[in-house]
């Protein structure tokens, strides 16, 4: 063992720091050699284990994208349908402004819609002041007005002569309504033939 020290070692290293090295090589003999690496290991990592590992995270990844994007067109499908189905700018409390026109100069409302029901009916309010007086078999009639030009009707009404005349009825509009849809309110008689004239009609 000395032998095999000095061997290693030689003579030429001062007694204290000679010391220190022979126990330090005495303990080393005394551990043994290290166990020998597996076959698998001793040779390194292969490709094939290379490629696997990336193969690992690669579902993850693909599933992860995948989901980001059925969020995003999720988000977009929902969008269109609300503005397709909701009539668009049409919220909930919506209240259009109406004003006479020359058939009715002192005429004033407002239109309130609210939100639709089960049924897809969008019931609403009307308050008008300064209609013009009616004939004997006149009545005002409240259509929905869509790409500047009267679509559909929504209901009828009489009021009292005068210009401080004040109404306030329930309207219902059973359609699908559109984003830019409007109201007029017209006058006609019972056995007149069309719409009649627009004596109500949404600012400019």
């Amino acid at each position: 063992m000395s032998r095999d020290f000095d061997e290693l070692i030689g003579h030429d290293v001062e007694s204290g720091e000679r010391e220190r090295l022979r126990r330090t090589h005495d303990l080393l003999v005394q551990a043994g050699p290290p166990p020998e690496l597996p076959p698998h290991l001793e040779s390194g990592p292969t490709l094939g284990m290379t490629l696997g590992r990336g193969r690992k995270n690669r579902p993850t990844r693909r599933i992860a994208l995948l989901a980001a994007a059925l969020c995003v067109l999720g988000v977009v499908f929902l969008g269109g349908y609300i503005t397709g189905n909701d009539g668009g700018a049409l919220a909930s409390g919506r209240t259009i402004e109406l004003h006479g026109t020359a058939a009715a100069p002192n005429a004033l409302a407002s239109l309130k819609v609210l939100p639709a029901d089960a049924a897809g009916n969008w019931p609403m309010t009307l308050s008008a002041t300064g209609l013009p007086k009616l004939g004997p078999k006149d009545y005002f009639e409240v259509f929905v007005y869509r790409n500047g030009k009267i679509f559909a009707p929504c209901g009828s009404f009489v009021a009292k002569a005068g210009p401080d005349n004040a109404v306030q009825i329930k309207l219902n509009a059973p359609y699908d309504l559109q984003p830019g849809d409007t109201w007029v309110v017209t006058q006609h008689a019972w056995d007149e033939a069309g719409t009649g004239r627009i004596v109500l009609r949404p600012n400019a």
